[in-house]
């Protein structure tokens, strides 16, 4: 079977044997399998935790092809979309439900000997959800990225009725952006570096897009929002949104830090302190996250139709990687079946 491997001198796609389903796991044929700006960020050698070789995918969604021994959850021919997380079951944290944070994590399409840039995967039968027959491929796509957001909500405590703030206008800033208005904000701002990104991200209904460069873009914020900021999802992560993000949080509001840092930050302790600003990070999802992502695309409070700006052949993936990191497209997907 062909697969992509990301490697130090670029994106390659190989040859691999298919893999067989051992017990308790799930043969599945990709269908659509999105580049996440992780993958991106890991090529570019910025991603703090994915060395290269690795296989790339874990926005993936498929048909089951096989079951092995002792698979009771899913069948051959079902629609499915994975958890890429894969913990250990067994630590204190995997006990207490919070596999997201498990002692002994591993990761699908990150850190692992697998990842859905593939024509074939096989993963543990209790990382796949079913697809609704409502939700067309592209849109099946979108429930992992969308689980991010939704999980990033609820550590929040919600958000309806309050004045929230987003940092970063990428797939997952503008998936917040919905998130948001789903949930009932009384005002979304966003913030983004580029005039292109800018002008994208307005398409999508916040109340405001600031310029991310702008000397004064916490004030701006902060005049569109009629206040501070309740809530504010930073999306970059690094040490100017960072930055940004705590003095349109002051005072008392919450930092909710949702982009992986591709390397350390200050934070004014003093401020934190003083004014009683929480920061909250948010580390991928649960699985009533994704039964969350489902229900929202389902119902169509939360629209991607837009979201999937290119589709690649498998056989494209360097193309595809370029689109991805060109800035030009929200989400670039890949298509073994193309």
């Amino acid at each position: 079977m062909r697969r992509v491997l990301v490697t130090p001198s670029g994106v390659e796609v190989t040859e691999a044997p298919v893999p067989v389903a051992g017990p308790r796991e799930v043969l599945v044929r990709t269908a659509l399998a999105g580049i996440c700006g992780s993958d991106v960020h890991a090529l570019q050698g910025r991603h703090p935790f994915i060395t290269l070789p690795y296989p790339p995918g874990h926005e993936v969604s498929g048909t089951v092809e096989a079951v092995g021994a002792g698979v009771r959850s899913v069948e051959a021919g079902q629609r499915v979309t994975l958890e890429p997380f894969l913990p250990c079951w067994d630590c204190k944290q995997c006990r207490a439900g919070r596999q997201n944070l498990c002692e002994r994590l591993r990761f699908f399409g990150c850190a692992h000997d697998q990842g859905g840039m593939a024509e074939w995967f096989t993963i543990d039968e209790r990382r796949l959800h079913v697809i609704p027959d409502a939700l067309d491929w592209p849109a099946a796509a979108f429930i992992e990225p969308l689980g991010t957001p939704v999980h990033a909500a609820r550590l929040a405590g919600g958000l309806a009725g309050r004045a929230v703030a987003i940092l970063g206008a990428g797939t997952i800033g503008l998936l917040t952006l919905q998130v948001a208005r789903a949930q009932g904000a009384a005002r979304v701002v966003l913030t983004a570096r580029s005039e292109r990104s800018r002008e994208r991200a307005a398409k999508f209904g916040p109340d405001a897009v600031v310029d991310a460069t702008a000397a004064d873009a916490v004030e701006q914020c902060r005049a569109a929002l009629g206040e501070s900021a309740d809530v504010v999802f930073d999306c970059v992560a690094e040490q100017s949104t960072t930055t940004q993000a705590l003095h349109l949080a002051d005072k008392g509001g919450t930092v909710v830090v949702v982009g992986v840092p591709p390397a350390e930050v200050t934070v004014p302790l003093p401020l934190i302190q003083d004014s009683q600003l929480r920061i909250q990070g948010s580390a991928t999802y649960l699985p009533e996250d994704f039964a969350g992502a489902i229900d929202l695309l389902t119902s169509g409070a939360v629209d991607v139709s837009a979201m999937a700006t290119a589709v690649h052949p498998l056989t494209s993936a360097a193309d595809a990687f370029a689109d991805a990191a060109s800035g030009t497209h929200i989400k670039v997907l890949l298509s073994p079946q193309m």
